[in-house]
């Protein structure tokens, strides 16, 4: 790729209340799929992509995610001496050498445009992924790969998207896009009768560095909150955006039933469990 993607953004400090209980020690973005926590899936997506600088814009209550991309010396030591070479490997690649890894806290919850924002002093004058790990997406290529080669092909922002339904709008920010899928509107959760189309932002952008000018004058929008999606509306009239129909299968892991999806559909791909439970998944079937 021609223009490599450097700086990677990680918005992980929202409460996850969804998942209480098991969210009030512990982050949402740590709930495993299989053996990994959702974080390190999103952290692994934006390596393959080329990213170097991870940037993580946290809360109060998640160490766990900086702890989880530290080194545990006293636990690589039990390792060793267990003769565990395989799981040794598995935590000491978790962060390549010449990645750096960087934590911002964002104060007050004021939305993903803010938490954005809160990223403009590691990020600089340069375009970024922003990655939700909420959204875990099985791509081959991964998608923000999929993403920084659309970027290479004309060098403007891209928004991955996902046809939904109609009804469903309400829950995404929703596009209209011309015949190039330059996109021409973007609106935050509109009513159905109001959505321009049924194509969904979902949790993958590659953005311009000057959308750090907009965020700083958005005012709040939906929910009270500083949404990310009124500052790409500022940004169209401006640069291009793109829109990015990836290719792969999306799962929904703020939602309890698209975890539960996800955890099924990786655990029936893993060498380690495949075979297993699939046979327990049929024996289910057939009683």
């Amino acid at each position: 790729m021609g223009n490599k993607i450097r700086a990677a953004v990680f918005p992980v400090a929202g409460r996850g209340t969804r998942f209480l209980p098991a969210t009030k020690a512990s982050p949402k973005e740590m709930l495993p799929i299989v053996d990994k926590p959702l974080i390190q899936y999103a952290v692994e997506e934006a390596l393959d992509a080329g990213a170097t600088k991870l940037v993580f814009i946290t809360g109060s209550s998640k160490r766990a995610i900086e702890d989880h991309f530290d080194t545990d010396p006293e636990l690589e030591r039990a390792l060793v001496e267990a003769g565990k070479q395989d799981l040794l490997e598995s935590i000491q690649g978790i962060v390549p050498k010449g990645v750096t890894c960087i934590y911002i806290r964002q104060g007050e919850p004021l939305g993903l445009g803010h938490a954005v924002l809160c990223a403009l002093p590691a990020v600089g004058n340069e375009p970024f992924f922003v990655h939700l790990a909420d959204d875990l997406i099985a791509g081959e290529p991964p998608c923000l790969t999929q993403m920084a080669a659309e970027y290479d092909r004309h060098g403007g922002s891209v928004i991955a998207v996902e046809e939904v339904p109609h009804e469903d709008t309400s829950s995404y920010g929703v596009v209209a896009v011309d015949q190039s899928n330059r996109i021409t509107e973007i609106v935050e959760k509109p009513e159905p009768e109001n959505a321009p189309s049924n194509s969904a932002v979902v949790g993958r952008y590659l953005l311009a560095p000057e959308i750090f000018e907009k965020l700083q004058t958005t005012g709040r929008g939906a929910g009270g909150e500083i949404q990310l999606t009124d500052a790409i509306a500022d940004l169209l009239g401006e640069l291009p955006v793109y829109a990015y129909s990836f290719k792969g299968e999306r799962f929904d892991c703020g939602s309890k039933v698209g975890y539960l999806k996800a955890t099924m559909a990786y655990g029936l791909k893993h060498p380690d469990t495949g075979d297993e439970f699939r046979e327990y998944l049929n024996e289910i079937c057939e009683k």
